[in-house]
């Protein structure tokens, strides 16, 4: 697998990596998925929020966040104060994978670690044009891709890391979906909202310092 960098044109802005990344054939996601779902925001943005990939309704409106989960993400972001127009939403892969069951029905499938890697070069780009005071990364496979393979959502959650090559703070939590999917919603809600209390603070002595 090639990866994506030989399609990730350089010292561009984002609209011209948002025009470029619907030919990209860094990986097979390409093949099946409607179109290259790519990060929206302003350039200027302070926070970049990276989820794993995007999802049905993503991959046909063509924009980041727009389902059940991005509605759950915006919610929390105004419980904890953070002003989601300082906020650049974008996933770790920019294709949707999934599978089909009972007919047209397509079925979310996490991307593999190597599908991860092969798309890292588009997040790097969106890192440089975009340079956020803070990131926050929802579920294992977005912390896992920026972070480390070995890093654990259970274990590292809420907690305040470094991105030396970006010079920016981290905050990893769950992704908002894990919460849709929860028996007990409200308390899944509370920690993933208690976990963005953290990086709203995080925000705020960045602004103050």
């Amino acid at each position: 697998m090639a990866g994506a960098q030989e399609y990730v044109p350089a010292g561009t802005g984002l609209p011209e990596l948002r025009r470029a990344v619907q030919d990209c054939q860094g990986c097979g996601l390409y093949r099946n998925a409607t179109q290259a779902v790519f990060g929206e925001g302003r350039e200027s943005a302070r926070v970049m929020v990276i989820g794993e990939q995007p999802g049905e309704k993503e991959d046909r409106q063509g924009r980041p966040f727009v389902g059940p989960a991005g509605r759950m993400l915006d919610r929390a972001l105004v419980d904890v104060g953070i002003d989601r127009t300082e906020v650049y939403v974008t996933n770790a892969t920019k294709h949707f994978k999934f599978s089909r069951e009972r007919g047209k029905r397509r079925i979310h499938q996490k991307p593999s670690r190597t599908e991860v890697r092969a798309c890292r070069p588009w997040l790097e780009a969106e890192l440089r044009v975009v340079r956020p005071d803070l990131v926050i990364c929802l579920g294992a496979t977005a912390a896992q891709g920026l972070l480390r393979p070995s890093f654990r959502i259970t274990q590292e959650r809420g907690a305040v890391l470094e991105l030396p090559e970006h010079d920016a703070r981290v905050v990893a939590t769950i992704h908002p979906s894990a919460i849709l999917r929860a028996e007990d919603r409200e308390t899944m809600y509370q920690g993933f909202v208690a976990d963005l209390r953290v990086a709203a603070g995080v925000l705020r002595s960045l602004q103050a310092g």
